[in-house]
This record gives C-alpha cells, sequence and structure tokens, in this order.
C-alpha cells in the first residue's frame, strides 16, 4: 500500500491514505494531483516507511 506526505504550512507532515474503494478506478498519483495543494512537493512512499509510533509525529520532517 502507497502513501502521499507533503509538508504543510505550519512545517509539519501530511499523510494521504488511498482508500481501497478510490484504488478501484484510480491511481495514487490521481489522488495526489486532486488532493495535495497545488505547488506544495509530495512523495508517494511505502506504507511500510511511515514511522508506525506517533510518539515523535511532531518530530517528523519531509526532504525533497
Amino acid at each position: 500500500m502507497k502513501r502521499i506526505i507533503f509538508p504543510n504550512e505550519n512545517g509539519g507532515i501530511c499523510i494521504l491514505v488511498p482508500t481501497l474503494e478510490y484504488l478501484k478506478n484510480h491511481t495514487v498519483e490521481e489522488l495526489a494531483v486532486k488532493d495535495v495543494p497545488v505547488g506544495r512537493p509530495y512523495k508517494i512512499v511505502d506504507a511500510s516507511e511511515i514511522p508506525s509510533d506517533r510518539t515523535f509525529r511532531n518530530a517528523w520532517e519531509y526532504a525533497e
């Protein structure tokens, strides 16, 4: 499963999780174009790259 990550306006990270229902008719790339704010950089990553421990989630960073 893939996730879309992008930096938000407050310096944090947003993570978009596509639903299986959406993926029946669309791609992850289409979701990124639709939902990531215009001009904002983003990455499509494997779900395994997102830390499962949310203790320090405010310290997560986005690097291009």
